[in-house]
């Protein structure tokens, strides 16, 4: 039996951040409400020069070769902040990239969840073709309102990860379970650019269908919370993952519990800086696992569960590989994290209200952005993408 898996992962996100400090006094909120109440620091800000497609594609630029580039069989792109109704934001990934064009493309939705489908579809791709290598990217913007309920879980940005049969950093095992339910915990209906949200009840439902898969999981699978070095999940904002583990915690002794309190403080540097990336949330907390655990070893098994509201969730294991830490350039997340530009809440608020706004021709300027890949304007109802 072959092994499948992430072969390598990367991350990017936009040059500019609001800090939750900032925002909870102009809105007259005691800040640790936002720092510690929901485990955030700060969220990305978005600029006009840079949507789904151009994050999807500064981020796996990072990591393909030349001849990964000539020979990749599939893009698949999850998000729920589509830039289009009809055309695929994984074609214009394929184009920014220069990847061949014998490539499938195609891009996926159902709320958060839709980027582990598609690592699903890529191992399952993988396993029947293995010499195949399928690029998966879940990129998003999380958009609530100025002023409401869920401005402190917005956020922005791209996880890429390249799936094939030399999985540097984890083989995706085959023990998932999943199950779905047709709710309004979570939508954003097609006239409106910012999302509703029953904050309570998903929260609620987020626990419970966590709870829920997990008991199905170890019942099927004959596993304990014991047999996992980490659990990983979807963070929304980072104490909801805290409270689905505590919730679980009691199933193993108080050292065990430790070592699972302490992987998850590692797993959710990265998402406590950006905030929100709907589908790349739980990729993220990945990401940021292996670049911040101190005591991770090959062959240690990981659980992740993936929830995306409306409702679907899955949990599945991965187990590290000997050197993992080839597929990942950390210090390269840190430095870019480090360099961003710290926005007022004016500034923030007069980005969230701008942007290309109707269907009018339009230049955005692009000189302030560093990223290889950015949006230059629309015309002729065409966005227009540009490479520095």
């Amino acid at each position: 039996m072959i092994k499948v898996g992430i072969e390598k992962m990367s991350f990017f996100s936009p040059h500019l951040y609001l800090d939750l400090v900032d925002l909870a006094e102009s809105r007259q909120v005691d800040p640790d409400k936002y720092v510690i109440g929901i485990g955030q620091r700060e969220q990305a800000v978005v600029p006009p020069t840079q949507d789904i497609v151009t994050m999807a594609a500064n981020a796996a630029d990072q990591f393909l070769t030349h001849a990964e580039r000539e020979t990749i069989s599939e893009v698949i792109v999850a998000t729920e902040s589509g830039i289009d109704q009809s055309k695929s934001a994984a074609v214009y990934v394929q184009q920014l990239l220069g990847l061949n064009r014998y490539a499938r493309t195609i891009e996926l939705k159902q709320a958060c969840y839709s980027g582990t489908y598609g690592l699903m579809r890529a191992k399952d791709y993988v396993t029947l073709h293995p010499d195949a290598k399928v690029l998966v990217i879940a990129t998003d913007i999380a958009r609530y309102g100025l002023a409401t309920g869920g401005e402190v879980t917005q956020g922005a940005g791209a996880v890429a990860m390249l799936v094939s049969a030399n999985p540097v950093v984890a083989t995706l095992e085959d023990d998932s379970q999943f199950m779905s339910e047709s709710l309004m915990d979570f939508w954003r209906p097609n006239y409106s650019d910012t999302a509703q949200v029953d904050g309570k009840f998903s929260a609620a439902v987020y626990r419970k269908f966590f709870q829920e898969i997990w008991s199905r999981y170890c019942a099927v699978e004959g596993r304990t919370l014991a047999d996992f070095k980490a659990l990983l999940f979807h963070l929304p904002f980072t104490k909801m993952g805290l409270k689905a583990l505590q919730d679980v915690l009691p199933e193993v002794d108080e050292v065990k519990q430790a070592d699972l309190l302490s992987a998850f403080e590692a797993s959710r540097q990265y998402n406590q800086r950006v905030g929100n990336l709907y589908t790349g949330s739980a990729y993220l907390s990945l990401y940021s696992l292996l670049a911040h655990a101190t005591d991770l070893a090959a062959g240690d098994r990981l659980g992740l569960f993936s929830y995306g509201s409306g409702a679907e969730g899955e949990f599945f294991s991965l187990i590290l590989q000997p050197n993992f830490t080839a597929g990942i350039n950390a210090a390269a997340v840190d430095h870019a994290l480090a360099a961003r530009r710290r926005v007022t809440v004016a500034e923030y608020e007069e980005l969230f209200m701008g942007g290309l706004v109707g269907s009018s021709d339009q230049v955005v300027d692009i000189q302030s952005d560093p990223a290889k890949f950015i949006l230059a304007g629309l015309q002729d109802h065409q966005r227009q993408y540009r490479q520095h």
